[in-house]
């Protein structure tokens, strides 16, 4: 393994020892950031340590330590001393039972329920995931400036909303879990199909998403929405090397090489959803996992199972109130019953303030219009798409289909 892919592994088992020792989250970031920079000049010149992760506590241990001391001595408030349990000369290593529920611990922290669902995203990736400010700004179009107040504001809220470094109450998980299952599922979709750039994908957060989705299982395993968010990530992501050309451009779902796609994690997808199925009336990522199957299980996309498809939207566009649900919806309607009925049903989003206006509607509209033959009205709406999306590919896409319906 890279040296690099290893910091960001055990980053956060880290971040989680610290935090869970010292009592103090923006403390411990600090410090264990430190010791990631340390280790990435250190490593590779001198061989990794025979234990990594030892090092990486024992070293941000010794920098929290100090940064305290100092601060300590400045502020002349030898109080704070008694917040610090590990002495310079014992490195911190806690045992390994403890590296999964730190981790875990951790991940619940940076979704806590005071925090706005953009800033637990911004704080999930920073501290769990292990991305760079920088990279996370850039991912979100933001200055990296704004990116390093969000997440500083949100480790401010975090430590003056007195949480403890532990494992939610029962009463408090189910609220906290539903938190990290939105901040995941954006995560992976912004890695899936980048909202900006030059790129389609971002596999590095589809990635992360991926991976955290997998921990917070092994903990939960019978918790049915997160069975149903990682079969969701693992059944959608299954696509992936099909969804470029051999220039980064975008291929559509109905024009993708199917043999491309990743049937181990179409296997494993399938079966956990179905598990999870078994367990009672399904929830939104269930319902979106299953759909999602039966996309992946099509040969060909003629063979695509369309009304079972429209059949689990219904349900679940019956369980809240979500306008890209109704969106995707209406694209099941006009594939079971022809573009007019779904064009039909997009009219009630014109009215919606969170959907009206957005690019997605007009892409939606472009193809069923296709669909229905009415060429002047699909290039129009293909090219206000085109005008909407920050993405470079989605762009280059949404022109060629424009332009070559223009020439037909």
């Amino acid at each position: 393994m890279a040296v690099t892919d290893l910091l960001r592994e055990l980053a956060p088992q880290v971040l989680g020892a610290l935090a869970r020792r010292h009592r103090d989250f923006a403390a411990a970031e600090d410090a264990v950031q430190e010791a990631l920079l340390a280790a990435s000049q250190q490593w590779p010149a001198q061989g990794v340590p025979d234990d990594p992760r030892a090092w990486l506590v024992a070293v941000a241990s010794r920098r929290l330590i100090d940064h305290v001391r100092a601060e300590v001595a400045r502020r002349r408030r030898q109080d704070l001393t008694v917040l610090f349990q590990v002495p310079l000369d014992e490195p911190a290593h806690p045992d390994a039972p403890e590296e999964q529920d730190d981790t875990l611990v951790l991940l619940l922290m940076c979704c806590h329920p005071a925090l706005p669902v953009s800033s637990a995203v911004a704080l999930t990736l920073r501290a769990v995931a292990g991305l760079t400010t920088a990279e996370i700004a850039r991912a979100y179009l933001v200055p990296e400036a704004t990116m390093a107040q969000r997440i500083s504001r949100a480790k401010r809220t975090i430590r003056t909303s007195g949480v403890g470094f532990a494992m939610p109450t029962a009463a408090e998980l189910d609220g906290r879990v539903a938190t990290v299952l939105a901040v995941l599922y954006l995560i992976f979709n912004e890695g899936y199909l980048a909202s900006s750039g030059a790129s389609l994908q971002r596999t590095d957060l589809a990635r992360e998403a991926i991976r955290l989705a997998r921990m917070l299982h092994a903990v939960l395993p019978e918790h049915a929405e997160v069975a149903g968010l990682l079969a969701l990530v693992l059944l959608t992501d299954a696509r992936r090397a099909a969804r470029t050309g051999p220039d980064g451009e975008l291929v559509s779902l109905d024009e993708q090489d199917r043999t491309l796609w990743d049937r181990a994690a179409i296997a494993e997808g399938t079966a956990i959803v179905e598990a999870a199925f078994a367990r009672g009336a399904p929830g939104p990522y269930q319902l979106q996992a299953a759909i999602a199957a039966l996309h992946d299980e099509a040969a060909r996309a003629a063979d695509t199972d369309w009304p079972q498809i429209l059949a689990l939207y219904e349900v679940l566009d019956g369980i809240g109130d979500n306008p890209m649900v109704t969106l995707n919806r209406a694209v099941a309607v006009a594939m079971v019953h022809g573009p007019t009925a779904g064009l039909a049903m997009l009219r009630a989003l014109d009215g919606d303030p969170r959907i009206a206006g957005h690019f997605r509607l007009d892409v939606v509209r472009g193809h069923l219009y296709e669909r229905a033959g009415d060429r002047a009205s699909a290039i129009a709406h293909f090219g206000a798409a085109a005008r909407g999306t920050r993405s470079l590919p989605e762009r280059a896409y949404l022109l060629a289909r424009a332009a070559r319906l223009a020439h037909v």
